[in-house]
């Protein structure tokens, strides 16, 4: 066999090698929720194709009545829910990492390239306040329960605690040994959690600044945390494919999700902590290579939406309409949509339904 002709049949092994894992996957499509109980499921409602680069971030107003997506286009929309329209644009000199609404809806946070944390007025559309501090990047931004905290972290490997009111900086919590890629308040407001490219997920008391608990388990970047409504779990996804629950405040391991090869980018928990709702990408080099054989629309495959059932690990749903790697996903507080965010420049509204009329309807 000549050098040519090995260089041949070595891609036509890899092709179908990728078809016959594409084929199994399907087979556990097919065997979603197989241990019975309630089953969630999503239908896509509307697409807004709204930015002219990546989506990063995606937030639902805590009335439920509009949503806000961040991009690297340097822009933070919000669009009402109800008709899709555009109801507020806020403008950045550079792309726009993360965003999170005050408790009261009233009020805007949002992290960016240009190191800035800024605090806009969602019903004027202006810019309020700037929070100057990090030494890089900001990824990642949060609101209290209370309003009256701002929590950010970035790529000088920390997290920051400023007052709202007047942009005090109260705490600057060092420890992480790399980017810190995500920070989020638990319900109570009382606790911190961070996850880092150092692959450690770290509990913070707020209101001292103190290193809580250190988690360990992951084995890459943790690049997204939630708490469950009730404060007693921390749900952390990665690089590593995994989604890992944990026992607040002890930090104990209690599971480990795994299905499927994304990197998990966001992982959220619905408001009656029933559901939790991931969104990824392909795992690896064999999924960026083939990417970039065939384009991310015909590898959107591993460009996706997950739904779990939280009691028992169980894969509801995998949502592959978006065409390129997804960075975000978001419940609505009332429980009846799911909002996910991506590389492909869109927004997408998901519908949500249940087998149990107690949940949603």
């Amino acid at each position: 066999m000549s050098i040519a002709d090995f260089g041949v049949t070595h891609r036509l092994r890899f092709v179908a090698g990728f078809l016959s894992a594409l084929a199994l996957s399907a087979c556990d499509d097919a065997q979603l929720n197989s241990n019975g109980g309630p089953v969630l499921r999503a239908h896509v409602h509307t697409t807004f194709p709204i930015h002219s680069a990546e989506t990063r971030q995606v937030a639902f107003s805590p009335d439920a009545e509009a949503f806000g997506s961040s991009s690297v286009d340097g822009t933070v929309k919000i669009c009402r829910v109800s008709d899709g329209q555009f109801l507020r644009t806020f403008l950045h000199p550079q792309g726009v990492t993360s965003i999170s609404f005050s408790p009261d809806g009233r009020l805007l946070v949002s992290g960016s390239y240009d190191r800035i944390v800024r605090v806009w007025s969602v019903r004027e559309g202006s810019l309020l306040q700037e929070f100057s501090g990090h030494a890089g990047t900001v990824w990642s931004v949060a609101f209290s329960p209370d309003g009256q905290t701002i929590a950010s972290s970035g790529e000088d490997k920390t997290a920051k605690l400023w007052r709202q009111s007047d942009g005090h900086l109260l705490h600057t919590l060092p420890g992480h040994a790399l980017n810190v890629w995500c920070v989020k308040f638990s319900p109570d407001g009382e606790l911190l959690g961070s996850g880092s490219f150092d692959k450690t997920v770290k509990l913070w008391r707020v209101k001292t600044g103190d290193l809580l608990q250190t988690l360990t388990g992951h084995t890459e970047a943790v690049v997204h945390v939630a708490f469950s409504p009730n404060g007693r779990l921390l749900a952390s996804g990665g690089d590593d494919s995994s989604i890992r629950l944990w026992s607040v405040p002890d930090g104990k391991l209690i599971s480990t999700f795994i299905g499927g090869t994304d990197h998990v980018y966001s992982v959220a928990f619905s408001p009656d902590g029933r559901w939790l709702a991931s969104g990824g990408r392909g795992q690896g080099a064999i999924a960026t290579l083939w990417k970039q054989i065939v384009g991310p629309r015909l590898s959107a495959r591993g460009n996706t939406v997950r739904l779990w059932r939280v009691s028992d690990r169980t894969l509801q749903q995998v949502l592959s309409e978006h065409e390129d790697d997804v960075w975000s996903v978001a419940f609505s507080p009332d429980g009846q949509w799911l909002v996910s965010g991506s590389e492909d420049k869109t927004v997408k509204l998901w519908r949500l339904e249940t087998n149990r009329a107690d949940i949603v309807k």
